[in-house]
C-alpha cells in the first residue's frame, strides 16, 4: 500500500506542477501533507517535517550565503571578463549561444557545486537570451544537463556517496568512468547544437554590431533562405537588409526571416558596484573559497558564510552599501531557501512514512532472476528514475547497497554497481528534490513545470548515452 501511495504522491506532484495547477512551493507542502494523512500517519506529520527541515537546513544555509557571495562577486565585476568572452564567442548566433551555455556550465561545474554553476551561468547569459528573444528553458535545460554529467566528479557528491556506501575508493569508481562521462558530455554539446539550430530557425537573421550572421527564415509562409553579408551585395532581398534602429527597430520582435541589430553588453559595464581595484583580491578570495570547498576543510555552509562576510566587508565597507547589496539579492535568497524548506516537507514525509524504502524495495524485488548477471545494467537503468524521485543520500545509502548485494549473488562486483549508479545524474540535477535547480529556474525566471517538461526527455537521453557508453567500453 505504501508503495502505491508513494508512486501516486510523486505522480500527483509532477502532474500538478507541470500543468501549472499549483506552484512548486505549495505542491511540495500540501501534497505530502495530504498523503501523510492518507497513509494514517497524520499525527506524525510534524515530526517528519521537522526531521526533513533539520536535514536540509545546512543546504538552505549554504545556498543563502552562496547566493549572497556570488551575487556580490557579480556586482563587483569578477565575472565580467567571462561574460565578455562568452559574448565574443556567441556573437548573435543562437547556435553559439546554446553551445556556449553548455560550455560555461561544464567549466564552472568543476567546482562541484550546482548552485554556483547555475548562478554564474544564468548571470552571464540571461541578458543575451533575453535580448535575442531565445527560449529560457533551453538555457536552463542545457545548463542542468551539463551540470548533471559533471556532477559525477569525486568531489561533486554522488561518487563519494557510492564509495562510502560500498566501502570502495572514489578514484577506482570515477577514473574508469571518464570515457563514458566524456561521451555523455559530447552528447550534451550535440544536444546544445541541435537546440541552437532550432532556435536559429525560429528567430531568423540576427546581427550583432558589424557581425552579420546567416540564419534560416522560418515563418511558414517563407521558405526562402536569407543571405546576409558579402554574398548579399548583389541584390539581397529587402528582408535581409539590416535594421538600423537597434532593439526598437522593426523586425526585433523575433519573427522569422528578420534581421535584428543588437547592442549586447551583458552586465552593465558602468554599474556603480564595480570594484576594479579589488579585482585580483576577489579572484584570489574566490579561488581560495573553491579550493577549501573541494578539500572540505570546513563545512560548505560555513565556508560560504565566511566568504560572504569577507566579500561584503572588503568591497562595501560602509554599512548602508552592505545592506543595499543584501537587499538586492534578497529575492533570490528568499525564493531558494523557501523552496528548500518546502522540499523538506516532501522528503520528510516520503522518508518518514517509509514510502521511499518500500518503493525502492519493490523495484529491486521485481527485477527478473534472468537479469541477475546483468545487475550493472539494471542498476544503471534504475538510477535514472530513482535519483530523480529520491535524494542522492537516499539512493546511494539506501538502495545501492541492496543492488550491490543482489549483484554479488550473481557474481557482479560492487565496483560495477557503483559505476553504473552514476548514470542517472544528468536527470538528477533537474529533480524537484535538488535545491540547486530552484536557483536555476528562479534566476532565469522560468516556471519549474516548464523546465521539467522541456528538460526531462533530454536528460533521460543523456543518461542513457552515458550508460550505453559504459557498456560499450566494458566499464560496467
Amino acid at each position: 500500500m505504501l508503495t502505491i501511495l508513494g508512486f501516486v504522491m510523486i505522480a500527483t506532484f509532477l502532474v500538478l506542477i507541470m500543468m501549472k495547477k499549483m506552484s512548486p512551493l505549495a505542491a511540495l507542502v500540501l501534497i505530502p501533507a495530504l498523503f501523510c494523512v492518507l497513509v494514517g500517519q497524520g499525527a506524525h506529520l510534524g515530526d517528519y517535517v521537522i526531521k526533513g527541515i533539520g536535514d536540509l537546513a545546512p543546504t538552505a544555509a549554504m545556498l543563502m550565503f552562496a547566493i549572497i557571495y556570488f551575487g556580490v562577486m557579480i556586482d563587483v565585476g569578477l565575472f565580467d571578463p567571462v561574460v565578455r568572452g562568452i559574448l565574443r564567442f556567441c556573437k548573435a548566433d543562437p547556435v553559439r549561444v546554446v553551445v556556449g551555455t553548455a560550455l560555461l556550465a561544464a567549466i564552472v561545474s568543476l567546482d562541484g557545486d550546482g548552485s554556483t554553476t547555475f548562478m554564474i551561468t544564468v548571470s552571464a547569459l540571461y541578458p543575451l537570451y533575453k535580448r535575442l528573444k531565445m527560449s529560457l528553458v533551453v538555457m536552463t535545460g542545457v545548463a542542468a544537463t551539463a551540470n548533471g554529467v559533471m556532477n559525477t566528479l569525486p568531489w561533486g557528491g554522488p561518487t563519494a556517496r557510492a564509495a562510502t556506501a560500498l566501502k570502495l575508493d572514489a578514484g577506482d569508481i570515477f577514473v574508469p568512468m571518464i570515457p563514458a562521462l566524456a561521451v555523455g558530455l559530447v552528447a550534451v554539446f550535440a544536444l546544445a547544437y541541435v537546440l541552437g539550430r532550432r532556435e536559429r530557425k525560429r528567430l531568423g537573421v540576427l546581427t550583432l554590431g558589424d557581425t552579420r550572421l546567416v540564419t534560416e527564415a522560418v515563418e511558414e509562409k517563407e521558405t526562402e533562405q536569407v543571405l546576409v553579408g558579402a554574398g548579399a551585395r548583389g541584390g539581397a532581398p529587402a528582408a535581409a537588409r539590416p535594421a538600423t534602429g537597434g532593439s526598437d527597430a522593426p523586425g526585433h520582435d523575433g519573427s522569422g526571416g528578420s534581421v535584428q541589430e543588437l547592442d549586447l553588453q551583458g552586465l552593465d559595464p558602468r554599474r556603480p558596484t564595480l570594484r576594479p581595484k579589488l579585482y585580483w583580491f576577489n579572484a584570489a578570495l574566490t579561488v581560495a573559497l573553491l579550493t577549501l570547498l573541494i578539500l572540505q576543510t570546513l563545512p560548505i555552509p560555513v565556508l560560504f558564510l565566511l566568504g560572504a562576510a569577507i566579500a561584503l566587508t572588503v568591497n562595501f565597507p560602509h554599512m548602508k552599501d552592505q545592506k543595499a547589496r543584501i537587499a538586492a539579492h534578497a529575492e533570490n535568497v528568499l525564493n531558494v531557501s523557501g523552496m528548500v524548506f518546502a522540499a523538506a516537507v516532501f522528503t520528510g514525509v516520503l522518508t518518514g512514512t517509509g514510502m521511499v524504502e518500500q518503493m525502492a524495495r519493490w523495484l529491486v524485488s521485481n527485477v527478473p532472476d534472468a537479469l541477475g548477471p546483468h545487475m550493472g545494467l539494471v542498476t544503471g537503468v534504475l538510477s535514472i528514475p530513482l535519483t530523480y524521485f529520491m535524494s542522492n543520500d537516499g539512493f546511494y545509502f539506501g538502495i545501492v547497497p541492496i543492488l550491490a548485494e543482489a549483484g554479488a549473488a550473481h557474481g557482479v562486483a560492487p565496483i560495477e554497481i557503483a559505476r553504473a549508479s552514476l548514470a542517472g545524474q544528468a536527470l538528477h540535477m533537474s529533480s524537484p528534490l535538488v535545491p540547486a535547480v530552484y536557483v536555476l529556474v528562479g534566476m532565469a525566471k522560468v516556471e519549474f513545470g516548464d523546465h521539467t517538461r522541456f528538460t526531462v526527455k533530454w536528460a533521460v537521453l543523456t543518461s542513457l548515452v552515458v550508460l550505453g557508453a559504459s557498456l560499450l567500453f566494458g566499464i560496467v
